[in-house]
């Protein structure tokens, strides 16, 4: 699973390896809603390089259902922006014994497939449900990990208060929408979206409210963006928190695996 993760993640760097971003001016923040504006500006992404990748490393816990004793989880992902491409692999201990995930998202399509121990299959999900799910990752990443993504065309706003707008993303086929709440000073405090599926093993899907409200704010790498967030499904019983995430360390713009 890890060489998959690394053979796709150095062809994706390779697509990119002649490519030279401009930088991010006052010029592009202008379509945009104020307050996202503000989260721009807040983050100090003007004068930097326009996006092309970034790396993230995170910790953080997972549980498999309420009341369950937790995971502690390690991950490491490497998200592209032109074309739009997610790869995501995970560690997870839970009571001493081991397993790997691996979400991979290109081309429109997503996988998810978990083993515990390495050896035993125990989710393998594909199809439209993870397709359109992923896409939905793709967005929180991008407003979360890489503010300055967010002056892509590929996003359309909508005002509904002060502090409250609509997204609508579209990567070619696939359009899908969140909810994005701020604070009077421009901090992203949660994101909500009706378009992700909970699925624990592949096989069977439940469409549920997502949302990720940010637990920590932190400059990382010369940008100031939300750094520890919850994952929580809105089931008809009630809330469940699935994960909790810290990112250790960002970078952008890589040009090599590492």
């Amino acid at each position: 699973m890890k060489s998959k993760y690394k053979h796709e993640v150095k062809a994706a760097l390779e697509q990119i390896k002649n490519s030279k971003p401009g930088l991010i001016t006052e010029e592009y923040l202008r379509p945009l809603p104020v307050i996202v504006q503000r989260y721009l500006r807040n983050s100090g992404v003007i004068g930097k390089e326009k996006v092309l990748n970034v790396r993230v490393e995170m910790e953080g816990m997972m549980w498999s259902k309420p009341g369950d004793a937790r995971m502690k989880i390690r991950s490491v992902q490497y998200n592209f922006f032109e074309p739009y491409s997610r790869f995501f692999f995970i560690k997870a201990f839970k009571m001493g014994i081991p397993a790997v995930g691996l979400h991979l998202y290109k081309e429109e399509k997503a996988i998810m497939l978990i083993k515990l121990a390495g050896l035993f299959t125990v989710a393998d999900a594909k199809g439209p449900e993870m397709d359109q799910g992923e896409t939905v990752t793709i967005l929180n990443d991008m407003c979360f990990m890489a503010p300055g993504t967010l002056i892509s065309k590929d996003i359309k706003w909508e005002i509904l208060e002060p502090t409250v707008v609509k997204a609508t993303f579209k990567n070619k086929t696939l359009t899908i929408s969140a909810i994005l709440y701020f604070d009077e000073e421009g901090n992203l405090v949660n994101f909500i979206s009706n378009d992700r599926f909970e699925t624990k093993d592949g096989k069977e899907y439940n469409n549920y409210p997502w949302s990720t409200p940010v637990t920590e704010f932190r400059e990382i790498n010369e940008i100031r963006r939300p750094a520890g967030a919850r994952a929580i499904y809105q089931r008809p019983e009630g809330e469940f928190c699935y994960a909790e995430f810290v990112i250790k360390d960002i970078r952008h713009n890589c040009r090599e695996l590492f």
